[in-house]
């Protein structure tokens, strides 16, 4: 704060304030550095890169059961490596809805398994790393809505007139797989702690962006 001083001749002037002294850290002591804190665009990628890759790990975990026969849903005498089929049991086991006589008869088709086991990889790969998101999303969610329709959880009850047991005729965990494979695609989920920058760059992905990104 200045100070105001009267002279003897009667003048009058004012002395400014001493600065103010800097504030020296101790010797021998360091303060710490400020933590920065994660920006609000940091908090939801990490989170959908967690989504992504424990999504992909869903359908990478049904190939590799179906291939090798990990003793979960598939035994081992039913891995496709020992000449089970990966269709036959889920397919010929389908008894309610429209479309139960189609998918009895696609049950253990070689094309069928093909398809199905090519499904998963594709979509369990391309997820986990982050790469061709929009295909995959396409893919996941047709393969979603094929087996939704298998389930047909809007019934009651099945062929033999017993309940089947549906806990949401419309909403099931088909459609949430289906949804959170479409949230990854438009989010650009791929880009956060996976491959997708690098796979953007490609000169192929490049020329067919609206397909292969």
């Amino acid at each position: 704060m200045s100070t105001l001083l009267r002279h003897p001749n009667g003048r009058t002037t004012v002395e400014p304030a001493p600065a103010p002294e800097p504030i020296l850290e101790p010797e021998g002591v360091t303060l710490p550095e400020p933590v920065a804190e994660p920006t609000d665009a940091a908090r939801p990628s990490r989170w959908l890169a967690a989504l992504r890759i424990s999504t992909g790990f869903i359908f990478l975990w049904a190939f590799f059961d179906k291939l090798l026969g990990l003793g979960y849903a598939t035994p081992s005498e039913g891995a496709w490596i020992n000449g089970g089929s990966p269709t036959e049991g889920y397919l010929s086991s389908v008894n309610v809805g429209p479309f139960q006589s189609l998918y009895n008869d696609m049950a253990g088709q070689a094309w069928a398994d093909w398809l199905f086991m090519l499904g998963l990889a594709g979509v369990g790969v391309a997820v986990v790393l982050g790469i061709g998101m929009r295909i995959a999303a396409v893919s996941g969610t047709l393969m979603m809505m094929l087996m939704w329709a298998a389930a047909w959880p809007l019934a009651q009850h099945d062929a033999a007139g017993e309940l089947t047991r549906s806990t949401n005729p419309l909403v099931d965990y088909h459609v949430i797989y289906a949804l959170a494979l479409i949230v990854l695609a438009v989010t650009h989920a791929g880009r956060h702690y996976g491959l997708g920058e690098a796979w953007a760059r490609l000169p192929i992905v490049r020329r067919f962006r609206g397909i292969l990104e």
